[in-house]
């Protein structure tokens, strides 16, 4: 027999379809025992008990706040989603790339109290490599047919192309919603795209946003300043040593850099170490960058650990001649 489990939680058991008779009578009510007590047990610990909700973020309504939703990098790991970075300031919430499981933080961000990462629609992309910008389909996507602000996203040049993409991507499913009989609020898949041509300059009644180019490798990138009534906070994106990252980080409250580890990375193949090199900072950058700028809390992100921990990389920083106010950030963080 197999067992299958009821709606009420029961494990019960389920006939065989017809075959030939077993001889092992015994052994196939041992069998059956132990898996009616592993489903027991299954069902005992919680196996049908919704997850205990997350305790709620702590949030200022009456302040500027960071919050880090995604720390990751391209080695995937569910608890540092990839890049994403929210500046929360007057109720709204400004998006600093999008990528893979970020779209869900901001979902549980919002269930634990940061009202104004329910509908973010405001994003700013440093650059268009895949782990910073794969949900942007779900910011896009989700619910887009009860969504009643429309999305305005910035970027490096490629951004229309890939929202174009998109579209063709979710073709139908944008016929069969707006073709059918469900109610639509809005076509709320449809952003307003506006790719940065050197610099970004951008200002509402909360915030003065400045797009500055950073040296990626080869590629069009860029990190943000946000100037708000009572804080400034700055994000590099992905960047080696670059003056145009300190020329704009003066004055930050908060730095927000990305980083590798050196000792990590001498355990990777030349040519490994070359592409990092060109394309992302080294402790001793980072440490360079701070040193300049002196901000109020360096914050750590996009982490490349390459087998080190948290505490050895805040090593490697303190190693290389920076004292200042600093954190190795996790997914959740809020400063």
């Amino acid at each position: 027999m197999y067992l299958r489990l009821s709606r009420r939680g029961q494990c019960q058991p389920t006939p065989r379809a017809e075959g030939p008779r077993q001889s092992h009578a015994l052994r196939r009510r041992w069998v059956a025992g132990r898996l009616a007590a592993a489903c027991a047990l299954f069902v005992a610990v919680g196996g049908l008990e919704p997850v205990a909700a997350q305790a709620p973020l702590p949030i200022d309504a009456d302040r500027t706040q960071v919050i880090l939703l995604g720390t990751g990098s391209p080695f995937l790991d569910a608890a540092k989603v990839g890049a994403s970075v929210a500046i929360v300031t007057g109720g709204v919430a400004y998006l600093v790339d999008i990528g893979p499981g970020a779209y869900l933080r901001t979902v549980e961000a919002a269930q634990r109290g940061v009202d104004a990462l329910a509908w973010p629609t405001r994003l700013f992309l440093t650059h268009l490599h895949s782990d910073h910008v794969l949900d942007y389909a779900d910011l896009l996507w989700a619910l887009w047919w009860r969504r009643e602000g429309q999305v305005t996203a910035y970027g490096p040049p490629g951004l229309a192309a890939l929202t174009t993409g998109l579209h063709g991507a979710f073709a139908e499913d944008i016929r069969m919603r707006t073709e059918g009989s469900q109610p639509i609020v809005t076509r709320g898949y449809v952003p307003e795209v506006h790719e940065i041509d050197g610099t970004l300059r951008f200002e509402d009644e909360r915030v003065r946003v400045i797009g500055f180019p950073v040296c990626h490798d080869s590629q069009a990138a860029y990190g943000y300043r946000f100037e708000t009534a009572d804080r400034v906070v700055v994000v590099s994106g992905d960047t080696t040593f670059c003056d145009s990252v300190v020329e704009h980080a003066r004055g930050a409250d908060i730095l927000v850099h990305e980083i590798f580890s050196e000792r990590g990375l001498a355990r990777r193949t030349e040519d490994w170490q070359a592409y990092h090199r060109a394309a992302h900072s080294s402790p001793a950058q980072v440490a360079r960058v701070a040193n300049a700028v002196r901000p109020g809390t360096l914050v750590l992100y996009h982490q490349l650990y390459f087998g080190v921990s948290d505490a050895e990389l805040v090593e490697e920083i303190r190693e290389a001649g920076y004292d200042g106010p600093l954190v190795s950030g996790k997914d959740f963080d809020v400063f």
